[in-house]
């Protein structure tokens, strides 16, 4: 444990559209924020591309930013934490500290071809080591993409001239100094997104990455979650302060909604869903088409593991009503056209825009309104819309509790569209679980700063993290047993309706 004179912790959150830095007081108050978007670069068809350049002078300047919203120096600051957009893959030269390739987004694809050509036809070929399918999404065989393809790459990786990382370890080893001492750390949670990681020993599996022809000097030092790394750079706006901690954003949201227990869950509703599952200190293989994961580890204490599932699909139907039917002129309104029915009437709607992602993975499933009567109106679709998040949540949660055997207990929930009510009450409703909003809604920048202040004594414990959490609101179920099974069987129903759509070629 470190002394430090600071009043407040810092969190750099490098997301996937934009990078902020925020500081957070001992209540986990926010004291300032900045943030700054950066372009998405689409080279061709299912390619998706970050300047990381670009990216590190977005996060000086946020830095920067913040600082100076608060009127603060490094003296005020008593650490900082890092958070990321997890997946996305970076190769740099050690020496001159520039990229040699763009980052590699975690929504690219190009790398269908070699993970199916990595199993064999077996997809599942590594989850027993790591948790995950071989699947476009991870970051290895991005990694492996970029040395089969940038001239020199190979021989330079080979000959120890270049780091690899996902964004934090990019973030960390700049704020450290970069070409001058920079340090090529990464967390476990970032580590295990990669396919290179063993759940088990959170060391580099070196098989998997002979498979991959990724030299182990590439790869960066898996440190824990929460630990002094180093301290900022002499020219930075945090010289000498301590960063202490690194977590995935859907970890760091996780770590920020103080699901620091077995059965505690946090569902993130954005353009889709991302529900992850505190599973405790065994890690939980799953059966049911989630992904095992590191959750956290702090200091020298026990790994922690989570289930996670994803789901495509749900604040963009929203959009998509808006955008492309025009049925809604503002994504509020969806709300408002909800509440002028009583029930669905009878309709369902399935996303299956692009296939049904967790627990199904079907990529053969395409979108479908079912049920529908000349009694069905406006209204009535627009709470088909609003149930097909919740209806959704409820599989994947499903699939958890399977898979864990630790039931839900309760769901606490973040992202934009937690500001429906009539949403929140559904989903409550459709779980039999109470669904709790945080007041602080920050979770993925709080999550960090919480990492960091634990390794320097700023919170004591995880019992102050617990503590900090403070309740907005809670949503109790209230509908009876018969028709939660009801409306769910007619949601299964409808999910059938949409599979074998799309033939194969």
């Amino acid at each position: 444990m470190t002394d430090t004179t600071g009043q407040y912790i810092a969190a750099i959150d490098q997301g996937t559209t934009s990078s902020r830095c925020m500081i957070f007081d001992h209540a986990g108050t926010v004291i300032a924020s900045d943030q700054k978007e950066h372009r998405q670069i689409f080279p061709q068809a299912g390619w998706v591309e970050h300047d990381a350049a670009e990216i590190w002078d977005n996060v000086r300047a946020v830095a920067a930013g913040a600082m100076a919203a608060a009127d603060l120096t490094g003296k005020d600051i008593a650490a900082v934490g890092i958070t990321n957009q997890r997946e996305t893959a970076l190769v740099w030269d050690r020496k001159s500290g520039k990229p040699i390739y763009n980052a590699i987004v975690w929504q690219d694809t190009r790398t269908d071809r070699i993970a199916t050509a990595l199993g064999g036809g077996d997809a599942n070929k590594y989850t027993a080591t790591t948790g995950l399918p071989l699947a476009t999404y991870f970051s290895g065989p991005k990694v492996k993409w970029i040395l089969d393809n940038v001239d020199g790459a190979r021989d330079k990786a080979e000959a120890g001239e270049l780091c690899f990382g996902n964004m934090d370890t990019w973030v960390l080893w700049n704020m450290t100094g970069g070409t001058d001492g920079g340090l090529h750390y990464t967390d476990p949670t970032n580590a295990s997104r990669t396919l290179l990681m063993d759940l088990d020993t959170l060391q580099w599996d070196e098989g998997i990455c002979a498979d991959m022809g990724i030299p182990l000097s590439m790869l960066p030092e898996i440190k824990s979650s929460s630990e002094v790394y180093g301290t900022g750079r002499e020219r930075g706006p945090f010289r000498d302060v301590p960063i202490a901690g690194i977590l995935g954003d859907q970890q760091a949201a996780t770590f920020g909604q103080a699901c620091l227990s077995p059965g505690e869950a946090k569902n993130t509703y954005g353009t889709g869903n991302f529900v992850l599952l505190n599973t405790g200190t065994e890690k939980v293989m799953s059966k049911n088409g989630l992904l095992t994961t590191v959750c956290y580890k702090i200091g020298d204490q026990p790994t922690v593991y989570a289930l996670e599932g994803s789901i495509a699909v749900t604040g963009s139907l929203v959009q998509w009503l808006r955008d492309n039917l025009g049925m809604i002129s503002d994504a509020a309104d969806i709300e408002t056209d909800a509440r002028s029915v009583e029930d669905n009437g009878g309709a369902y709607f399935v996303p299956a825009f692009s296939g049904l992602f967790a627990p199904h993975w079907r990529a053969d499933a395409r979108g479908a309104i079912v049920g529908l009567t000349r009694f069905v109106n406006k209204g009535h679709l627009a709470r088909a819309v609003l149930e097909a998040t919740a209806y959704q949540t409820r599989e994947v949660i499903e699939a958890m509790n399977a898979d864990s055997g630790v039931d839900l207990e309760v769901l606490k929930v973040d992202g934009g569209m937690v500001v429906n009510e009539l949403l929140m009450q559904f989903q409550a409703d459709i779980l039999g679980v109470d669904v709790v909003r945080p007041v602080v809604a920050e979770t993925t920048a709080l999550g960090a700063a919480y990492a960091a202040g634990l390794a320097v004594g700023y919170w004591a414990s995880e019992e102050d993290i617990r503590e900090n959490w403070a309740e907005d609101k809670t949503w109790t179920p209230s509908m009876d047993e018969d028709q939660r099974a009801k409306l769910y069987a007619g949601w299964k129903k409808a999910v059938t309706r949409t599979l074998d759509w799309v033939d194969e070629e």
